[in-house]
């Protein structure tokens, strides 16, 4: 990966053991009501940061595609009322403004990683990035949308590995944990984990939670809903504020013997 200039790791780097980040919240944000009550959850349990998908890039143009600014609004009034940093999907560049007013860390979807107009856009900002895997995307592709961004100056991003397309389909993806100690050898940035997007299956996001921190991971996401039968989307993978709980009491103790 010789024309990977920006994110290659310097055998002068010092790594220092970073508190983990435990990115929590629903899909979807559904109302006011519902996400105070999930961020008092997560929140109590350990999140570090309140996550919630305001404009949503859906498959079928029949499924709910959010609240749009004005769920944004609302994670931005919850997050500050609970007490967390906020983190949003944008799927489009016009509305980048909203973001830079309203959230603390804008997140880059699957679908949008080889989306370089946005890329660049975001490069010329100074919020973080949360940049996604795609689903069919290479360690080098991925790092080299990473690059797009670096290279227009704003180096704050954070990878995340969400499952990759397979000939599998038990899983709503297959989760590579294997990116996780490959983005350590290849690049300085940081690299979370989301099992929820990974597997699709709410079983599995402890035991996969429990993988991405083994093997070196800096964080989680997961989605998190009080009721996920009636949740308006991802209503399979998502997990109740009691099975979060688990979830970060598990992997903070496996943390400790790492």
């Amino acid at each position: 990966m010789k024309d990977l200039k920006l994110v290659k790791k310097l055998d002068s780097d010092v790594k220092t053991k970073q508190e983990l980040i435990l990115i929590a919240g629903p899909c979807t944000i559904e109302s006011e009501e519902s996400l105070e009550l999930i961020a008092k959850e997560v929140k109590n349990a350990g999140a570090t940061m309140l996550r919630g998908g305001a404009f949503k890039p859906r498959t079928s143009p029949y499924d709910f595609q959010g609240l749009g600014l004005e769920g944004l609004k609302i994670l931005n009034k919850v997050g500050k009322k609970v007490g967390l940093p906020v983190v949003s999907e944008v799927v489009d560049a016009k509305d980048l403004e909203h973001f830079l007013e309203l959230v603390d860390v804008i997140q880059v979807g699957s679908r949008n990683v080889q989306n370089f107009s946005l890329l660049k856009e975001l490069g010329r900002v100074k919020k973080p990035v949360l940049l996604k895997r795609g689903a069919s995307s290479t360690y080098k592709e991925w790092l080299s949308s990473a690059e797009y961004i670096m290279l227009e100056g704003n180096p704050n991003i954070i990878l995340c590995e969400r499952g990759i397309r397979s000939f599998e389909d038990y899983t709503r993806n297959v989760l590579d944990i294997g990116a996780v100690p490959v983005m350590k050898e290849l690049t300085h940035l940081p690299i979370i984990v989301d099992p929820s997007h990974g597997t699709g299956k709410s079983s599995l996001v402890l035991p996969m939670s429990l993988a991405a921190i083994a093997s070196g991971a800096d964080g989680i996401m997961v989605e998190v809903h009080p009721c996920p039968d009636k949740a308006s989307c991802d209503a399979k993978q998502s997990i109740t504020p009691k099975e979060f709980t688990l979830l970060s009491e598990r992997i903070k103790r496996l943390s400790t013997c790492l």
